[in-house]
């Protein structure tokens, strides 16, 4: 066994293989989370072993496809060159902040703030990676937490993020210990493992529910569309309305105030101009007249097609003979006594809704070899609009809003009394995809001690408090309905209120640490040689 564990430690294939499987077992739906500490202990064994940033980066690159493979499979469900091409390309990003932790290690210093140096590296690569065009949150470290939410409570003060710091600084402070067994060193180590899960534990203990103001009466939809077929599988648009209505009916009572239905569930495509077309005009004036009766807040996902004049056109828009335009992944609200709302999606997903840099790509395009009007598919929403429900108000985050935390603190600012996700999950199929999509809204429920209402085309739908708690989860690829009394809240946590402090934090660390390897590396190239 010991020969074993010796080959495994000193051979680098052995090693980032045994990267990316723990990785990819630290993940929803396996409930082994705390195997990401061995896996970066593991990683920062690599970096040891190498002679180069490169070759560091070289030797991780596979264990980092290994893991997302695992983790994100799932992915070319929807277009096969589209998923592979993404884990590809994931796994290569994530080579840099390894590359950066291998310059941190080369330095004199001392066991501690190496460590704290390289834990920056990871954070920063983190949070970069929720800001571009290519972002992809799904494997930040905090989301492998996310069905153990008892244990990382604290994050109502660093978001998710504190996750990421408490994983990567405790391995990067075991391997610390580990070239150089230190009394100080394993102190620390000690202190760090610990300090986060007791915090979790002394917020659970300490805190008590926040009293909601009021509750609402909440029904929400689950019709189990199909996703691959026109009109979810039905004959026509209206009947796929119909069938949102015989799920909502036996379900809905004349005290329900909003009726959530998931991502895409209207079939008709909507615009902002009447004359679009019929069915387009017919369905929202459909929609109007069951808000009226219904005398409550519908919201609906749907896909909208918004008309401009020529002079207040986006750049790169589509043309028709009604003037341009850009689709958008959107959802509507209905009201019993106002005009609808609409909300455009932001954050959307890379290669499937959007042309990563379309506009940059479009600006070099000089000799027009694309026409990058038709190929960036949907537009880009900007701002977060959210929907007005009785006294308060809340959000419909549309799929992958739902996983960048600071796109759902603008809603907590702006008042949402609590937070509604609509999706369709269903173009992954029955993998891990719709699992782990389910288990990260339980985060957004701690870093913002809000409840959370999930609406999901396929499934999972339900419903999540505030300690990011189950109190509803339906089964997947069913059709289904349920009524919840949500609670509402005002309260704002440290996280609401100071957002991102965390990261923003480890990129100054990152920036201190790139000028002490600038530093080293000048007077390394400076140095007079010895003479005898």
């Amino acid at each position: 066994m010991k020969n074993f564990i010796d080959y495994i430690w000193n051979t680098k294939w052995a090693l980032t293989l045994s990267v990316g499987l723990l990785l990819g077992l630290s993940w929803p739906p396996f409930p082994l989370p705390f195997l990401v500490f061995p896996a970066f202990l593991l990683v920062f064994r690599i970096i040891n072993l190498s002679s180069s940033a490169r070759e560091a980066a070289y030797w991780t690159y596979p264990g980092f496809v290994l893991w997302n493979i695992i983790t994100t499979y799932w992915l070319v469900m929807a277009t096969v060159a589209g998923g592979v091409a993404a884990i590809l390309a994931n796994a290569a990003v994530m080579t840099v902040p390894v590359m950066l932790q291998y310059k941190m290690q080369q330095q004199k210093l001392k066991p501690w703030l190496i460590a704290l140096l390289q834990t920056g590296s990871w954070i920063s690569y983190e949070y970069f990676h929720h800001q571009w065009d290519l972002a992809w949150p799904w494997l930040t470290i905090g989301n492998a937490w996310a069905n153990v939410p008892s244990l990382v409570q604290y994050i109502s003060v660093t978001g998710y993020w504190g996750i990421s710091f408490w994983v990567i600084f405790s391995a990067a402070l075991a391997y610390q210990l580990v070239k150089k067994p230190l009394q100080s060193t394993k102190i620390t180590l000690g202190c760090v493992l610990a300090v986060f899960p007791l915090w979790s534990v002394l917020i659970s203990l300490s805190s008590t529910p926040t009293e909601p103001e009021t509750t609402q009466e909440v029904v929400v939809v689950q019709p189990n569309f199909d996703s691959y077929k026109p009109d979810g599988g039905f004959p026509s648009p209206y009947e796929a309305h119909d069938h949102l209505l015989e799920l909502t009916e036996p379900v809905r009572t004349d005290s329900t105030q909003l009726v959530v239905y998931p991502e895409n569930a209207i079939q008709a495509r909507m615009s902002n101009l009447d004359s679009f077309n019929n069915t387009a005009a017919k369905t929202k004036e459909l929609w109007n007249q069951r808000a009226k009766r219904w005398r409550n807040t519908i919201i609906a996902g749907a896909t909208y097609f918004q008309f401009y004049n020529a002079s207040e056109a986006p750049p790169l828009p589509y043309y028709s003979d009604r003037g341009p335009y850009l689709p958008f992944n959107s959802a509507l609200s209905f009201y019993p006594n106002k005009s609808m709302d609409v909300y455009r999606k932001h954050n959307l997903v890379p290669i499937v809704e959007r042309v990563p840099f379309v506009h940059f790509l479009n600006a070099i395009d000089v000799f027009g070899l694309v026409n990058w009007n038709n190929a960036q598919q949907y537009g880009k929403g900007h701002q977060a609009d959210q929907f007005t429900v009785g006294s308060t108000s809340t959000p419909a985050l549309i799929c992958y809003d739902s996983v960048f935390p600071n796109w759902v603190r603008e809603y907590v600012q702006d008042g949402s009394g609590y937070l509604t996700i609509i999706t369709n999950d269903g173009w992954w199929g029955n993998t891990s995809g719709h699992e782990q999509h389910f288990a990260y809204a339980r985060l957004r429920a701690i870093e913002f001690d809000r409840w959370i209402v999930r609406s999901a085309n396929n499934g999972i739908s339900g419903i999540i408090s505030p300690d990011g708690a189950i109190k509803v989860e339906t089964e997947y690829w069913t059709e289904t309905a349920f009524r919840y009394d949500v609670p509402v809240l005002t309260s704002q946590t440290l996280y609401a209120r100071f957002g991102d402090w965390l990261p923003i934090l480890m990129l100054l660390t990152t920036g201190i640490g790139i000028g002490i390897v600038l530093k080293s590396h000048f007077q390394k190239e400076h140095e007079v040689p010895a003479t005898s």
